[in-house]
């Protein structure tokens, strides 16, 4: 579940919850105590404080459990639904880090990563649990401020057809997408001489599609994998949406957004032996 969803989720249940009360004298309220909310959270989180942009940085912490266990067990297979993804971005959706940070001894996680610029970043851990009757996944959320001065980009307009490394990414005309709306997105890819490329598996899938929204920063992650692979679909709500690859240099992204507004897609693939990442700006309507 992306974390727009459950935001909404929670709204949802608050509003349910106060709609349930009526008024009554005090003398007739009885009002059980009720325990604060058991909930998986990030546990030893560093770093603590600024970080300098271009100089390695170990991020670690633990996930806790709801009992106060440290999480040690995660999903583990074919497909990108295992693991934890690590996903980095800057506030104004200008620059991504991707990781899947292997879990150590005790549930422990350490990634170096290097911050490209000054500014505050989001932290999201995106982690697929192995554990009996619990959620297949959930996001965890944590801020890392890179010192120095932050000159925030506005983003940019759509643009189809990207050079990226050397590669181009075209995105077959300007989708006309909708929120909780599953669809479809085509995207070619050729290499610098004009011919397709070939997708290989990275974090098990051929591509990665990592959505964020424009100021809240709303989360959303879908993938394209090869024909009949496993453990490879999306799900928000009750709909479930993957992407495919059947050919060389033809990509097709599912695209299944919880709100409108201006969303930043990052289409990383690994071609050459790097990934590559193309940005795009998108539009989403009610």
């Amino acid at each position: 579940m992306s974390v727009g969803v459950r935001r909404l989720v929670s709204v949802m249940l608050a509003a349910a919850a106060l709609a349930g009360c009526g008024s009554s004298a005090a003398s007739d309220v009885s009002v059980p105590k009720v325990a604060p909310a058991r909930t998986f959270s990030l546990a030893g989180f560093q770093p603590a404080g600024s970080v300098e942009r271009g100089r390695p940085t170990t991020i670690s912490f633990v996930i806790q459990q709801p009992n106060g266990r440290p999480l040690t067990t995660y999903k583990t297979g074919p497909g990108p639904h295992t693991g934890i993804h690590l996903i980095i971005v800057r506030d104004d959706l200008t620059y991504i880090i991707h990781q899947h940070p292997p879990v150590g001894a005790g549930g422990m996680v350490h990634q170096t990563v290097t911050f490209p610029a000054p500014g505050p970043y989001r932290v999201l851990v995106d982690a697929y649990p192995n554990l009996p009757g619990g959620q297949s996944n959930f996001q965890l959320l944590r801020s890392v401020e890179v010192a120095g001065a932050y000159d925030p980009r506005p983003l940019p307009p759509f643009k189809p057809d990207l050079s990226v490394d050397g590669y181009h990414v075209d995105m077959q005309g300007n989708p006309a997408l909708h929120a909780i709306q599953a669809q479809f997105v085509n995207v070619e890819v050729t290499d610098a001489h004009g011919a397709k490329v070939n997708f290989v598996p990275w974090f098990g899938a051929l591509a990665h599609a990592i959505f964020f929204h424009e100021g809240s920063l709303d989360y959303f992650h879908t993938h394209v994998c090869a024909p009949g692979a496993l453990n490879c679909s999306s799900v928000l709500g009750a709909t479930r949406i993957s992407g495919q690859s059947t050919s060389p240099g033809r990509l097709t992204l599912g695209v299944l957004l919880p709100v409108p507004g201006a969303w930043r897609l990052f289409l990383q693939m690994k071609l050459g032996g790097r990934v590559v990442t193309a940005p795009y700006t998108l539009q989403v309507a009610s």
